[in-house]
């Protein structure tokens, strides 16, 4: 009789762990139903785990955008923080600080104190322009943020009016900006635009006229409107109007062709000379950061920026993902700093 009962507790108690293990599997296969999602969980376990280990963070981390709500980088940052939550685990605040061509934010970034709880974007060319103007007067430089990963990179772009008969591509643009003058946008005096007219002056003897406007959306008005002749601008600004058939994008102002523009050459291929023109939306913090808090946040960013959904979402905006970190981040920002000495007499400065 002993025998019986114990056998019938053992196959009580084999049930009882078969259906325990049944009923906790349940609920993480439905959550586990595609292999990216397998993947987001395993990852975000993981940085848990890391975040545990360190103790950091344990509170919000304040992330300040150097320009208005609405604008690009706001968009990119809004659209990248519910991934980085995620990942991290405490909420992450978005601050808008405009003005001063984003030394506003960025001053307000340096003054911070440098523990991982207020880090930033920071935006090419101005963060570069903003201290190797004379005028700015500032002392600060790259060495005075620590750089933690970058975010997007937005190519320049050359268009002109998609009714615009003079030109069928850019080399026509080009051989005709040669023998006469003609107007381009930028936005802003010392802008990557305005760079960009001045390269293409320089480098392939054309006599581009720059013409200083508010934003892109101002700066297509005019061109829309016939009262500039080319405009400057970026992939992520240009991919809309295009697709309505407002304009024609005849150049890429990057080393190799983009993939929202696959039929457009680059202004290499075209001329065989290397006209830079681009974004760059990265995170920094204040310079002495714990190298620690660092590495957490690189490989939370990271992670977030490998979101299935985050990298949809921001194909879908026409901007290019690129997670160069640390040191070579800084390598990125120091090529476009040398770029901009080498323009320094054009700019008057």
């Amino acid at each position: 009789m002993k025998k019986v009962v114990g056998k019938m507790i053992l196959s009580l108690l084999a049930v009882s762990v078969i259906a325990g293990c049944g009923g906790a599997s349940t609920p993480s296969s439905q959550q586990s139903s595609s292999p990216a999602n397998e993947q987001t969980a395993q990852t975000s376990e993981q940085a848990a785990e890391t975040t545990k280990k360190s103790g950091y963070p344990e509170k919000p981390i304040k992330l300040i955008v150097s320009f208005a709500a609405g604008g690009g980088t706001d968009l990119g940052a809004r659209l990248l923080t519910p991934y980085l939550e995620k990942e991290l685990g405490v909420p992450v605040v978005v601050e808008n600080k405009p003005g001063g061509g984003g030394w506003v934010g960025y001053s307000e970034l340096l003054k911070s104190k440098p523990d991982g709880y207020t880090i930033g974007y920071v935006n090419t060319p101005g963060l570069i322009t903003g201290y190797l103007n004379p005028t700015a007067n500032r002392k600060e430089n790259l060495d005075s943020f620590e750089f933690i990963i970058n975010h997007v990179i937005d190519p320049g772009v050359v268009a002109v009016r998609a009714d615009d008969n003079r030109f069928a591509t850019i080399n026509d643009l080009v051989e005709y900006a040669k023998q006469n003058e003609l107007t381009a946008t930028t936005n802003g005096a010392g802008s990557g635009n305005h760079l960009a007219i001045l390269q293409m002056n320089r480098d392939l003897g054309t006599k581009f006229k720059p013409v200083h406007t508010g934003g892109t959306s101002e700066a297509l008005t005019a061109v829309l409107g016939g009262h500039v002749d080319v405009l400057i601008a970026k992939v992520g600004e240009v991919l809309e109007p295009q697709k309505e058939g407002q304009i024609r994008v005849l150049g890429v102002a990057v080393s190799e062709r983009v993939s929202q523009l696959p039929d457009v050459p680059t202004l290499k291929e075209a001329f065989g000379i290397n006209i830079e023109n681009y974004s760059i939306r990265g995170i920094a913090g204040p310079k002495g950061m714990d190298p620690e808090h660092v590495a957490i946040l690189q490989e939370a960013f990271e992670k977030a920026m490998n979101n299935p959904e985050h990298i949809e979402k921001m194909k879908e905006m026409g901007l290019n993902i690129d997670s160069t970190k640390g040191e070579e981040f800084k390598k990125l920002l120091q090529k476009e700093e040398e770029l901009t000495k080498g323009l320094k007499d054009l700019l008057g400065w």
